[in-house]
């Protein structure tokens, strides 16, 4: 079983206290990006002169030959790109590390791969057409070329360069045993009391909890029954709201069933299939407690891991879970990777896991602002809009299980393809609105600064 005590009561590396995404993500990747090309110029000029050096010591209009010169001009461009990229595009400072270099390695590698293989199709391509064996060369490099430039780019941005946080190395026990003793005995007694604090925390709360199915006749059921059997003993004010989003199995008549043998459990049915982020605005909109908290409903979730989360709800506005282990296949894990990473660089969000169903609101967010999103770009938004508003939230791992039953909809092209039009659409609106915002606070700022004392006539006279 994993390790779910990775995540003390103390706010540790694998507890993130988040505060409003940073100011201004594109601009910053903007400029980070200019500075890559112009080391990406410098290096193509280097990476071009050498291959025509060897072609010019040691002509050829071989394609096998070729990807042998591409590949040397490739490492040497490769040389400068490390020093200029990791000092002056990444501003990675500290001085380079093994691992660091090994990162930077394995990239170059994929590069020269990826390279190659663009270069050795092109040359292949283009070899009937062009008979000068420099032009043939140099107009596959150029295709080569561009090709890897976003490779190289992601790879060193998200991998080899990213920013690490550094480990503070604990210092040598030189207390002695009595004080030892005296703090074991102090930490015993406040841990009793935070566990009796915690059953305060669980009773004072109020807690709704949002399962979005669809077609989830195998599990569903199971899933209802954990829920409202956990809850029951120890959470006295609580709510199951399932949201069938247009099932065409049994999924609505057995959660029907649960419905009419206990009062905690409500159903909402959609008529037709409207997708994932529909579905929990729904789900978010019928709340009517003060809490707000979300899990899928095919079983790869387990309710109790929820009883840790109310540790920390009270200090932060919403309670993070991310996937232990994660139970898909890699093609899905590698689809969820790369999502994360273009969600943080579109939007500033440095969420560990970010489409995780297991999450844990203050449900007065929902209350306040209007979610535009229906598709998988949902918890996107929510994380966007939750930490632009200026509200905090912390993380914590949870357990991930096989699926009890159903099919997995979120790999589906037409699900991906809806995701990337509303990243698209609404990354440009939310920047107008922001853009908009900072236009009426300076407006507003100058206007105080112009005129003072028409701003104390105005305030004394509310």
């Amino acid at each position: 079983m994993p390790n779910l005590s990775e995540t003390p009561v103390k706010v540790s590396p694998d507890i993130q206290t988040t505060v409003p995404s940073p100011k201004h993500p594109w601009y910053t990747s903007l400029w980070q990006i200019m500075r890559f090309s112009t080391v990406g110029v410098l290096n193509t000029v280097i990476d071009v002169i050498t291959l025509n050096t060897l072609l010019w010591l040691f002509p050829t209009h071989n394609a096998n030959s070729l990807l042998f010169y591409n590949s040397i001009a490739y490492m040497v461009g490769a040389l400068n790109s490390f020093g200029l990229n990791k000092y002056w595009t990444f501003k990675s400072r500290h001085r380079a590390i093994g691992g660091e270099i090994l990162r930077f390695a394995i990239v170059n590698v994929a590069g020269i791969l990826c390279s190659d293989g663009i270069l050795w199709i092109v040359a292949r391509t283009l070899h009937p057409l062009i008979t000068n064996n420099l032009l043939w060369a140099n107009a596959s490099k150029g295709s080569a070329i561009l090709g890897t430039a976003m490779v190289s780019y992601f790879g060193m941005r998200l991998w080899v360069f990213a920013s690490k946080p550094h480990e503070t190395k604990k210092k040598p026990d030189t207390e002695p045993a009595s004080h030892r003793a005296e703090k074991e005995s102090a930490i015993s007694r406040d841990q009793m009391e935070s566990s009796f604090n915690k059953e305060e925390l669980k009773a004072k709360h109020s807690l709704s909890v949002i399962l979005p199915a669809y077609n989830e006749e195998a599990a569903i059921a199971g899933t209802v029954q954990s829920v409202v059997d956990t809850l029951s003993q120890w959470v006295p004010d609580f709510e199951v709201i399932v949201v069938n989003d247009g099932s065409k199995d049994s999924t609505p008549a057995i959660v029907e069933a649960i419905v009419a043998a206990n009062p905690h459990v409500r159903l909402i049915s959609h008529p037709v299939n409207q997708g994932y982020g529909a579905t929990l605005v729904t789900g978010f909109e019928a709340v009517t407690k003060d809490l707000a908290f979300f899990m899928d409903s095919d079983g790869q979730f387990d309710i109790h891991d929820l009883e840790r989360f109310f540790s920390f709800i009270d200090e932060y506005d919403a309670v993070l879970g991310y996937r232990i282990n994660r139970q898909d296949t890699w093609m899905r894990k590698l689809n969820a990777w790369g999502w994360k990473m273009l969600v943080r660089m579109v939007f500033g969000l440095r969420v560990r896991d970010v489409d995780c169903a297991f999450k844990l609101y203050r449900a007065e967010f929902f209350r306040t602002h209007r979610l535009e999103t229906h598709g998988a770009m949902i918890n996107t938004e929510i994380l966007y809009k939750f930490t632009r508003a200026g509200y905090t939230y912390t993380q914590l791992g949870v357990r991930h299980l096989p699926r009890k039953g159903g099919r997995a909809t979120g790999a589906k092209p037409a699900v991906i393809l809806r995701a990337f039009r509303e990243l698209a659409v609404y990354a440009l609106k939310w920047r107008r609105e922001e853009r908009e915002e900072a236009r009426k606070k300076q407006v507003k700022t100058k206007r105080e600064v112009d005129d003072p004392g028409k701003q104390r006539i105005t305030n004394s006279g509310r």
